[in-house]
């Protein structure tokens, strides 16, 4: 037997037992955080391994005390979804369809504008939000939250939006639909799985904000999970389980929208590429 075939099999496994180590690394934070949440009146340091008697008495908690903030985090995530896709969309077309002159650097400063500080924005938003009347609003969060997706998201779509022949948009323009139309019935649904990979991750900027959440409410208002965690770890520092129930929670439906999206979001961002 040739002991060169053996090399590929030896290359997987070893591949495999790596990527499996590498996954126990970044998942043991996680498993930690279930474990201490199930063992209700226990501290970090006495946290058993493995949870002999576990209980749903700090979910029970978490639920009773972060339950509105969960649903406010809801509320301002799909509100931010929202105004980011219906800004993002007609913006990404126009610079992938319509040849304007300077987009490139029109693109260019979009992309700069993710690397100023949050703190920076914040700041500066607080000022105009309470001349506005903004602070402390659902509205205000909202749009605030929106900002920080848009910038990938007119991004992501512009480029899967320059790989859609423009023989589809005119062809639909001579069986007598406008501009607006086309752009509605044809290039939307031509770009689902951009929108959609637009969409989750604003969802999730949304949903994982604490600067904007922290500096735009100074009241009980409008309370996202994020703050509401803060808050919690603050009144609850020695009640570790619940604290860690809490984060449990909040952890789940970003979770559960990325195991969902899975296959929107490859197709989402590679689809740009080809064209």
């Amino acid at each position: 037997m040739n002991p060169n075939s053996n090399r590929p099999r030896l290359r997987a496994a070893w591949n495999t037992t790596a990527a499996l180590l590498i996954l126990g690394v970044l998942l043991f934070p996680v498993y930690w955080m279930l474990d201490t949440a199930l063992q209700p009146g226990s501290s970090v340091a006495a946290t058993e391994w493995f949870p002999s008697s576990p209980s749903l008495e700090n979910f029970d908690t978490a639920i009773s005390s972060q339950g509105g903030s969960l649903l406010t985090s809801f509320a301002v995530a799909l509100g931010a979804v929202a105004v980011c896709l219906a800004l993002a969309a007609p913006a990404a077309y126009g610079l992938a369809q319509f040849g304007l002159r300077g987009g490139q650097g029109i693109v260019f400063t979009t992309l700069i504008t993710q690397m100023v500080p949050g703190i920076v924005i914040a700041n500066a938003l607080y000022s105009a939000y309470a001349e506005l009347g903004l602070v402390n609003s659902y509205l205000g969060l909202i749009l605030a939250d929106a900002s920080l997706g848009l910038p990938f998201a007119i991004v992501l779509l512009r480029a899967f939006m320059v790989s859609i022949p423009s023989e589809v948009v005119e062809a639909a323009m001579v069986d007598g639909a406008n501009r607006f139309t086309a752009f509605v019935r044809i290039v939307l649904p031509m770009s689902r799985n951009a929108l959609i990979t637009a969409g989750l991750f604003t969802f999730l900027f949304a949903w994982s904000d604490f600067m904007f959440a922290l500096t735009l409410n100074t009241t009980d208002d409008v309370k996202p999970i994020t703050l509401g965690i803060y808050q919690f770890v603050g009144a609850h520092v020695s009640d570790w389980g619940a604290v860690m129930a809490t984060a449990v929670l909040s952890a789940v439906p970003a979770a559960i929208l990325l195991v969902v999206a899975q296959k929107y979001i490859s197709a989402g961002i590679t689809g740009g590429s080809i064209k």
